[in-house]
C-alpha cells in the first residue's frame, strides 16, 4: 500500500485557533516533515473555498496556490489535490497551471479532478450549480482537454461546456516528456467520485487512479462497476490504481482514540458548528478503517487492501496541533502495509539505501 498525507489548509476547521500569520509555517512544516519520510508518497490538499461542516469565516487556503508553494519547499514527495473541481477554473487554464507546477516541482504533480459537489461555495462564487449530469459532462470535456494539452502541447475541443481552439501548453509538463509520467496523460490523473453511471465510466476511459468511499462493501461494489466500465471501453482494469481518503483517529489505547475525538469535537463546537452536524460527521468517521489502536487499524486496512485499495490518503484532524497520532501511525501501522517498490511515475527520485 502507498500512503499520502493531507496537509491542514483550514477547510476541515483544522487551523482554528492558529493565527493566520502562522498558517504557512504550519503547512510548510508538515509538508517538509512528509518530504523527509520516504514512507509518504504524496501530500494533498482539498480544492474548496468555504469550510465544513458549515461555511464560516475560518480560513480555507486555495489549493493550486498551495501546490506551487509546496513544490518550492519540498524536493521528493508528490503533490496532489483531492480533488480539484473542474468548474472552478477553465480546464485549458488549469492544464497550463498544472504544467507550470510540474516544472517547478521537477515532475511531481498529481492531478486530482472531479465534478464538484459543495453547492454553497459554487453559488457564492457565481458558478451557479448545474444538475449532476451537466457537471459530469463538463468533467468529461475538461479531462479531454487536459490530456490533449499535456501530451500534444495543444488542445482543440468544441464541447457543450468548454470550447478551446488550439490552446497551447508550452513548456509541456516534465512528466511524460523529460521524466516518467502517465503513459496516457503525462501528468497522472486521479478521477474522484463514485457515481456509477458517469463518474466511474469517465475514470475507466481516462484515469490513472480512482478515489472512492473506503467503506468495504461500498468499495467492493464500486470496484466491480469500474471493472465493468473498463470492459466496455476496452481498458485494462489493472492499470487503474484504486484509492480512498481516510480520517485517522489512532491511539495506543481506545481511551486515547476517544480523546482525539473529544478534542476535535471541542474545536468544531467552539467555532459554531451545529452539534447535530458534528455528531453526523463523527458517526461517519467511526465507520472508517483508520479508527482504533494500531493493531485494529492494520487489520482493517489489510482487509481493504484485499479488496484492491492500494493507496490510502490520510487526514489527521489534529495534525496542525499535535503530530503524535501521525508518529504512531508511521511507527506501528505503515511498516505492516507499506509497498516500498519503485514503479513508474509514482516516485520522483530513487529511494535512499
Amino acid at each position: 500500500m502507498k500512503f499520502g498525507l493531507f496537509v491542514p489548509q483550514g477547510w476541515r476547521m483544522d487551523l482554528v485557533g492558529i493565527d493566520p500569520s502562522q498558517h504557512w509555517g504550519v503547512m510548510a512544516g508538515l509538508a517538509r516533515r512528509a518530504d523527509a519520510n520516504e514512507d509518504w508518497s504524496s501530500i494533498w490538499v482539498f480544492d474548496h473555498f468555504h469550510t465544513v461542516p458549515v461555511p464560516s469565516e475560518e480560513a480555507t487556503h486555495e489549493a493550486w496556490t498551495l501546490m506551487a508553494a509546496f513544490a518550492a519547499v519540498t524536493g521528493r514527495v508528490r503533490l496532489g489535490q483531492m480533488c480539484t473541481c473542474m468548474a472552478y477554473r477553465n480546464p485549458a487554464y488549469l492544464a497550463k497551471v498544472a504544467a507550470t507546477v510540474d516544472i517547478i516541482s521537477e515532475g511531481r504533480v498529481e492531478m486530482g479532478i472531479g465534478a464538484g459537489w459543495y453547492e454553497h461555495e459554487w453559488r457564492a462564487y457565481g458558478y451557479g450549480f448545474p444538475r449532476a449530469g451537466e457537471r459530469l459532462r463538463a468533467l468529461d470535456e475538461g479531462v479531454q482537454i487536459f490530456r490533449q494539452m499535456w501530451t500534444t502541447g495543444s488542445a482543440t475541443l468544441a464541447g457543450k461546456h468548454f470550447q478551446v481552439d488550439g490552446a497551447r501548453c508550452y513548456p509541456q509538463p516534465l512528466q511524460g516528456t523529460a521524466v516518467p509520467g502517465s503513459k496516457h496523460n503525462g501528468i497522472p490523473m486521479w478521477i474522484a467520485g463514485g457515481g456509477e453511471k458517469k463518474t466511474l465510466r469517465i475514470a475507466a476511459q481516462y484515469a490513472d487512479y480512482t478515489n472512492f468511499d473506503p467503506t468495504p462493501e461500498v468499495f467492493a461494489a464500486k470496484s466491480e462497476i469500474l471493472k465493468g466500465h473498463c470492459d466496455d471501453v476496452g481498458r485494462d482494469f489493472g492499470e487503474i490504481v484504486r484509492s480512498s481518503n481516510l480520517n485517522v483517529f489512532i491511539g495506543s489505547t481506545e481511551r486515547e482514540v476517544e480523546d482525539r475525538f473529544a478534542s476535535l469535537r471541542d474545536r468544531l463546537l467552539s467555532v459554531g458548528s451545529p452539534e447535530a452536524r458534528v455528531d453526523q460527521l463523527f458517526a461517519d468517521y467511526r465507520k472508517q478503517a483508520t479508527v482504533g489502536t494500531p493493531e485494529q487499524v492494520v487489520e482493517k486496512l489489510k482487509a481493504l487492501e484485499g479488496l484492491g485499495m492500494t493507496y490510502a490518503i490520510l487526514n489527521f484532524p489534529e495534525g496542525a496541533y499535535d503530530t503524535t497520532g501521525m508518529a504512531l501511525f508511521e511507527r506501528d501501522v505503515m511498516p505492516e502495509l507499506l509497498d516500498r517498490a519503485e514503479h513508474g511515475h509514482l516516485w520522483h527520485l530513487p529511494r535512499r539505501r
